[in-house]
């Protein structure tokens, strides 16, 4: 990390693709109306290319306006980011669409279709963004649910699924594009915790198993740790520290320290995981 600088990891040019870093957002600002306060104040920040990427902090700290920024969804008031080398925010509405093919989302409470069975929920996006065939699109659709532990849950609907299972639908739709990034909403709000659990080893399987670039937005600090390469924490607007697990443990920065302690969690004693079996 480039030394008073917490969030820039390196000091190559960022407009460049990097092999390590997969997005890399400089500066960047968010008013969202003239006059109000600003949410995001120079958020400067490296994402790993190919890791488990977790984003914490605060209620209001701006983590969801910082998601929002990478995919497009929302125009910066200062500030770069790239993803790959591509400005995102030079793209044209032509442009926009087959760039957010390279992401993968999933929701909060997975946002599936009740009307659909999960076979239908999944075949969603490969209907609407692709011209594959009826039987190239079901094949797809039951790999990804063999690989998530969804074998015999295709003619289901989500009525009938546990929370944790919904997750796992969620997830499986947002694979069915084959992304490049995945990001995870609050993935573990209101679960229990062998929910909890079972959706931590599913992130950690499908960032092994498919090898995409994984950014969870997580309160959850014991699940942050079972399943973080890498830690980055807002606060007031700014990365206030980005790295590994183990710096994390160790830092002296205060205001870091206080949210781990307050979580409940002992950093210290909470394993990382190895992926579902």
């Amino acid at each position: 990390m480039s030394e008073g600088t917490p969030g820039i990891e390196s000091d190559t040019d960022p407009s460049l693709r990097d092999e390590l870093w997969h997005v890399r957002i400089r500066g960047l600002r968010k008013r969202f109306t003239p006059g109000a306060p600003e949410v995001l104040k120079g958020v400067d920040l490296d994402i790993q290319r190919g890791v488990v990427n977790v984003v914490i902090g605060g209620s209001g700290q701006g983590k969801s306006v910082l998601i929002k920024h990478i995919i497009g969804l929302l125009k910066p008031t200062a500030g770069k980011v790239w993803v790959d080398g591509t400005d995102v925010h030079s793209l044209g509405p032509a442009d926009l669409a087959p760039f957010r093919r390279k992401f993968g989302m999933v929701f909060q409470m997975a946002a599936l279709f009740d009307s659909l069975t999960v076979e239908e929920n999944c075949a969603f996006p490969l209907i609407e963004h692709t011209k594959k065939s009826k039987h190239e699109i079901r094949e797809i659709v039951m790999n990804r649910l063999e690989a998530l532990g969804l074998q015999g849950a295709d003619k289901k609907y989500p009525g009938e699924l546990s929370g944790g299972m919904r997750k796992r639908v969620g997830l499986a739709r947002a694979l069915v594009l084959e992304p490049e990034i995945l990001l995870y909403d609050e993935p573990t709000t209101g679960l229990d915790p062998l929910a909890t659990e079972n959706v931590d080893n599913m992130i950690m399987t499908v960032a092994e198993k498919f090898h995409v670039t994984s950014i969870v937005i997580s309160h959850d600090m014991a699940s942050v740790f079972r399943v973080a390469d890498r830690i980055a924490m807002l606060n007031e607007g700014v990365v206030e520290f980005s790295g590994t697990p183990d710096e994390i443990r160790s830092t002296d920065i205060d205001y870091v320290r206080r949210f781990i302690t307050t979580s409940g969690v002992a950093a210290a004693q909470v394993p990382r995981l190895g992926g579902m079996s």
